[in-house]
């Protein structure tokens, strides 16, 4: 066998429970309310219950718009992410917390600070999962428009990540005095300011918060582009990526490993979890059918009017999604760059994008509903058996193509329910998943090396 392989590694599982976009069926009336406290505590529990790694909240710092009017086919009304998760920590005893925090738009000595709270305030549970963006759309909320440009969000998040590490170290083992030694009730020296001075950041701050059970927050990073790939390299603990059909994930994973080594880190000091989705079925077929259903729920003809209304540039809601596609021209200009769901790759060539779907729908005889549904990029879905999964993800850890996968649930919470009751179970029989929690951090439950005690104490 060509690929590593390791016969007692293990499936980490986290859930994503997104803020926006198209993967959680809201309308569905078996799902639960969005916005109630108890809703969320209900979920981390089912999962605490089977013995998931990580409950990660997905977040946007702006409600999503379709030209200029509130896409209210979107789920709103989503709390902040460290307040929410800092309820569940005391609802909880073992699951991971993880808040989705963007490095453009907040402030490292303020974001260090609270997500440093939830890690105590949790035990050692909290981990930042570290976003960036460019978009004007999201600017605006903070009376910047589109401040930073796309090729230097990473260089700000980078400063952004080691100026947060700093003060997460800057107090030494011992700071706190014993109760004993009442005359101070800090050691004097053992805690450091901390200073940085750029042109993306630059503060200078004392620190008020000592260093978790587990050191500090974990650090989870998504992005397959080079910027964001040294970005995981260089800092992040745990990676998401978008490769999980199997030989591009075991591509990304060399890739990974190989720039790990080149910032000096170990291949084993970064868990791997792509983002993925799972459909279930008692059958192979039963699981196909619903999958399918899945993707019509989540591409559904009123998306499909508003995906195709960004590109035309004009309202489409008069034309049928069940029929032919608009017999309008579009107007000219290229998508709004200030987007946030519009891919870098997508944001020209309009016109011609235009003009293969209309040949396209010609010759198949597609509605729009249909175009859609074809042109529109899948998301890896995992579907079929709890043991045809369970076979499926063993090979994949087994190989070391990834660690495990962080889910996207399409009902809440019923579809979790089933991959707890129906696929654990499988994934314990087969010894790739554990049968009960053995530490309490977050960084335990990772299997992640344990963190040194800054340079100085050494």
């Amino acid at each position: 066998m060509s690929e590593p392989y390791d016969e007692n590694a293990q499936v980490h599982l986290g859930v994503f429970y997104t803020g926006v976009g198209p993967q959680y069926i809201w309308a569905d009336p078996s799902n639960a309310e969005h916005t109630e406290i108890e809703t969320y505590v209900a979920v981390a529990r089912t999962l605490e219950r089977g013995l998931f790694d990580a409950f990660f909240l997905g977040e946007g710092l702006r409600v999503r718009e379709n030209r200029g009017r509130v896409h209210s086919l979107d789920v709103a009304g989503r709390p902040d992410a460290i307040t929410q998760l800092a309820a569940l920590a005391g609802a909880t005893g073992h699951i991971g917390l993880v808040a989705t925090q963007n490095a453009t738009y907040n402030f490292p000595a303020d974001l260090a600070r609270r997500l440093s709270t939830l890690d105590l305030l949790s035990g050692g549970r909290a981990g930042w999962n570290i976003v960036t963006t460019d978009n004007a759309w999201t600017g605006a909320n903070f009376r910047r428009g589109g401040w930073l440009q796309h090729e230097r969000r990473y260089e700000r998040a980078t400063q952004f990540v080691e100026a947060a590490k700093a003060i997460w170290d800057s107090w030494d083992t011992g700071a706190i005095a014993g109760y004993a030694e009442t005359e101070r009730w800090s050691r004097p020296g053992s805690i450091h300011p901390v200073e940085r001075h750029t042109d993306l950041v630059d503060l200078r701050v004392t620190p008020t918060l000592p260093r978790s059970p587990q050191g500090r927050p974990v650090l989870f990073q998504a992005g397959d582009s080079p910027g964001g790939r040294d970005l995981a390299a260089r800092h992040a603990d745990v990676v998401f990526s978008a490769n999980t059909e199997y030989g591009k994930a075991l591509a990304y994973a060399t890739d990974l490993r190989a720039r790990l080594a080149a910032y000096g880190r170990p291949a084993d000091s970064v868990r791997i979890l792509p983002g993925a989705s799972v459909v279930l079925g008692d059958t192979a077929a039963e699981a196909q059918e619903r999958a399918e259903w899945v993707r019509r729920q989540q591409m559904n003809p009123q998306r499909a009017i508003a995906f195709l209304e960004q590109y035309w540039g004009k309202d489409l809601s008069a034309y049928d999604p069940h029929g032919p596609l608009p017999d309008i021209e579009p107007v000219e200009d290229e998508l709004d760059p200030s987007r946030g769901t519009i891919s870098i790759e997508h944001r020209t060539g309009k016109l011609d994008r235009i003009r293969q779907w209309r040949e396209l729908a010609a010759e198949k005889q597609l509605s729009i509903h249909e175009l859609v549904l074809e042109v529109q990029p899948r998301q890896r879905v995992f579907v079929g058996t709890p043991s045809q999964i369970a076979d499926e993800w063993a090979r994949y850890v087994r190989t070391r193509a990834v660690d495990g996968f962080n889910i996207s649930p399409h009902l809440v919470p019923s579809s979790l329910d089933d991959m707890v009751d129906k696929l654990v179970p499988e994934l314990q029989d087969r010894g790739v998943y554990r049968t009960a929690y053995e530490g309490t951090t977050l960084r335990e439950h990772l299997g992640l090396p344990g963190l040194s005690a800054p340079a100085r104490l050494r």
